[in-house]
């Protein structure tokens, strides 16, 4: 009996109405290297892209979606190759094309926004450079109206102070700005088709609700035909004209959104859609147990700038906050880019130092310890940190990075890497892994490596700062489930920082609510998400894309 994985749905579509496809990609297949864990990254797939539509590519981590784009961009990596099929472009296929063909088609006829700004942006050029560069590149413009054009762009995809933005580097502005830097770029030369992988993973609700408006905006203003790589069926429900989704290389179900989010017929599709977490308390409350932290008044203010004809810029990033958290306890903390919520994080494991107050741990002071007192005490504490890509050491191999924290205290190293590579398969990966280097894990693979270096050190207390937000929604789901079941086993204490507050409502016993480095709000999950006292807690809720119509799918 064929498995149902090769029997795709295919939902039918309009016949009539529908503008001519400016892209048809026609039973494209991969090949992936010898020894890796298929035959083919993508296999016999077909996509229609048309102008004025949105076509979003479902699926988890390593399911073909962006390796399906980066052939249409031209950006296949040297290991793999095209086995067969066709990608054409208003009737040229660009597979047959000479390099220099391509290099005109990228960013002229075709644009990409990427999953990791800031990664994908050049941290050591200014922000207006980097657009500049995009003209330059194709010997567009002088160098006056480059930057003009650049101002302009900046100014179209709503950054708040363009000038400003412009002479900045991508470190100096927040995960949603760099975002908008992203789509100016691949606006540059008003390309024919967008393509957008993962654009929206690691922003908050509100950042994001933003930044699909405006896609949506641009793509309706511009008449261009978007292909919207995510793996969040809220985005999908807010944004999506057709749908396909992939598992394992192939499409398995596709069609209009709304026939596959509220009639989906794969089991795979029915699937993801049931593995959307839902906004609700998904722990029960409990009595309070005795705490593990406790933090009282603690502030932390930036300085930035300053030079001979400036001054310096003070940011207040954590104003006055004071929680406790219990042993085994999960403690949300919620908000917007910029509410202070990952300082708060950073200052707890002593990443940076807190202006004032203090942190607890028992009857420890992580803010006044020092020297051997303080690496004493910091193993207790550990973080998973939100960008796996930049926190983790891209010359070495796996294992040793999860075995460096229990060699650095002691450990005998062969027993820190079998411990490492216990701790691989314990999150989910093949524990051969260890001796692979990031760059060839996917975001999500990467996001788990940085789980299981978080836990090398038996810690008491977890800081896991957006720690699912690069993952999949089965993934995810298996993750929180993971340190849900570590949380019970270990008695383990968490502090989750996140945007996503389906995610804060499934995992949190209580959740602490921040804005512009302040607490508005704490208290026990079902009371914070079904009964918000805040304005500010309640816009986030209201911000949540695709909130409605996933209720409608539950």
């Amino acid at each position: 009996m064929i498995d149902d994985l090769y029997k795709p749905v295919i939902h039918p579509e309009p016949a009539e109405g529908r503008p001519e496809p400016v892209v048809r990609i026609e039973k494209l297949s991969i090949a992936l290297p010898e020894g890796a864990d298929r035959p083919f990254a993508v296999e016999r797939v077909n996509f229609t892209l048309r102008p004025g539509e949105m076509l979003c590519v479902v699926g988890e981590s390593g399911s073909g979606k962006s390796m399906s784009a980066n052939a249409l961009m031209g950006l296949l990596p040297d290991t793999v190759r095209v086995a067969e099929g066709r990608i054409l472009l208003e009737g040229i296929d660009l597979l047959t094309q000479p390099p220099e063909k391509l290099y005109d088609v990228r960013g002229r006829r075709v644009a990409m926004i990427f999953q990791e700004p800031m990664s994908a942006l050049n941290p050591l050029m200014k922000v207006s450079a980097q657009i500049e560069e995009v003209f330059e590149a194709h010997g567009l413009l002088t160098p006056k109206e480059r930057r003009e054009r650049a101002l302009k762009l900046l100014t179209e995809v709503g950054l708040p102070d363009p000038p400003r933005a412009a002479d900045s580097y991508p470190f100096q502005l927040s995960g949603g700005q760099r975002q908008r830097v992203m789509i100016a770029m691949a606006l540059a030369l008003e390309p024919q088709v967008l393509i957008a992988d993962e654009p929206t993973t690691a922003l908050d609700v509100t950042t994001q609700a933003q930044i699909l408006k405006l896609i949506a905006a641009l793509q309706k203003e511009r008449n261009m035909a978007v292909m919207f790589i995510t793996h969040d069926f809220g985005v999908v429900a807010e944004i999506a004209d057709y749908v396909s989704v992939m598992q394992l290389g192939r499409i398995v179900e596709s069609g209009p959104a709304e026939d596959v989010l509220y009639s989906p017929r794969h089991s795979y599709t029915k699937k993801l859609i049931a593995a959307i977490p839902k906004l609700r308390a998904g722990v029960e409350e409990k009595t309070a147990a005795a705490p593990v932290l406790t933090v009282e008044n603690l502030t932390k203010t930036y300085h930035l700038g300053g030079g001979l004809f400036s001054k310096k810029r003070e940011v207040p990033a954590v104003r006055n906050v004071s929680f406790t958290l219990g042993r085994g306890e999960t403690l949300g903390i919620v908000g917007e880019s910029g509410s202070g919520k990952s300082s708060v994080g950073r200052c707890l494991v002593r990443l940076q130092d807190p202006d004032s107050g203090r942190v607890l741990i028992g009857d420890r002071d992580m803010a006044l310890l020092k020297g051997a007192e303080l690496r004493a005490v910091r193993r207790r504490i550990q973080m998973i940190f939100q960008d796996p890509f930049s926190s983790l050491n891209p010359r070495e191999k796996v294992g040793r990075i999860i075995a460096d924290g229990p060699i650095a205290y002691g450990e005998d190293e062969k027993k820190a890497r079998t411990r490492a590579a216990e701790l691989m398969e314990l999150v989910g990966l093949d524990p051969k892994g260890i001796n692979r280097f990031p760059h060839e894990f996917s975001g999500g693979q990467r996001q788990r490596i940085g789980i299981a270096r978080a836990l090398a050190l038996n810690p008491e207390i977890i800081v896991a700062d957006e720690a699912v937000s690069a993952l999949d929604v089965s993934i995810q789901a298996q993750v929180l489930d993971l340190l849900g079941t570590l949380k019970r086993e270990l008695n383990l204490s968490l502090i989750f920082i996140t945007h996503d507050l389906r995610v804060a409502a499934q995992i949190c016993d209580r959740v602490m609510v921040m804005q512009k480095g302040e607490v508005v709000e704490i208290g026990p999950g079902a009371a914070i998400f079904g009964a918000p006292k805040h304005a500010y807690t309640q816009s986030l809720i209201d911000a949540i894309p695709g909130r409605e119509k996933e209720a409608a799918m539950a």
